[in-house]
């Protein structure tokens, strides 16, 4: 298997164009008599082995965006297609089938399901991508010792530290190869230098062609990001 997570040169792209495209994205909540415009016509594309940050003050939409084009969260208006794949305005057993095999995600907490332990999350992600010849122990050893967890293969989410988690938590978003990463606030409860190895990870993940979203408040992310996309009720500003 190829590591995924390589310090070497980068793959070449796996898809022509953007690998992840939302065009004008709409999402509004409606709670009572009360509407909330999550997001008002968002556009946003990331090309393969780019990494960009999406900015914004709490409530701006970020979450929501990455909600959309993950396929977990239907927009009631505009688009997503993922490596040139429609994802949005479908069932949701054909998005769930999209997301397992071509997106990864990560998040600050929620990433690990806390009854399996490491090998057991990440060999549960490849089943549900449903590939054939990757979810034998080989495979997954060679994941989990790219990204410096091979001697907690066994050990339960409880019995990480915060810097573990969030390793474990990428090697779950990583188990499928995925074309697409997003991240929501991967870094928010890491101290500084943990941080920075995350990114450190996250980055060579783009390296090997995957393109990858963070929605994040950390300067540091927006610093290491290729570019950033701001977001302010549900709108984008110049960042």
């Amino acid at each position: 298997m190829t590591e995924p997570v390589s310090s070497g040169s980068p793959a070449a792209p796996r898809a022509r164009g953007p690998a992840i495209e939302g065009r004008s994205l709409h999402r509004f909540y409606r709670v009572g008599d009360e509407e909330t415009l999550a997001l008002r016509g968002v556009d946003v594309q990331v090309e393969p082995g780019e990494l960009v940050a999406v900015v914004g003050p709490s409530g701006s939409g970020k979450s929501t965006l990455l909600a959309c084009l993950a396929g977990l969260d239907e927009p009631d208006g505009g688009s997503v297609t993922i490596a040139g794949r429609p994802i949005s305005h479908r069932s949701e057993r054909a998005r769930a089938r999209i997301r397992a095999r071509h997106i990864g995600m990560m998040f600050q907490s929620a990433n690990l399901i806390e009854h399996l332990t490491v090998e057991q999350n990440v060999a549960l992600v490849q089943h549900l991508g449903g590939i054939t010849g990757r979810t034998d122990r080989a495979d997954r050893a060679a994941l989990l010792d790219s990204l410096g967890l091979s001697h907690l293969a066994r050990r339960y989410p409880s019995r990480l530290s915060g810097g573990e988690s969030s390793r474990a938590g990428l090697a779950v978003a990583l188990a499928n190869e995925p074309e697409v990463l997003l991240a929501d606030e991967p870094t928010g409860e890491l101290d500084t230098d943990t941080e920075a190895e995350v990114l450190a990870l996250l980055r060579r993940t783009a390296q090997r062609g995957a393109a990858v979203l963070i929605a994040s408040h950390s300067d540091a992310v927006a610093a290491a990001a290729d570019r950033r996309i701001a977001l302010v009720d549900g709108q984008l500003v110049a960042p």
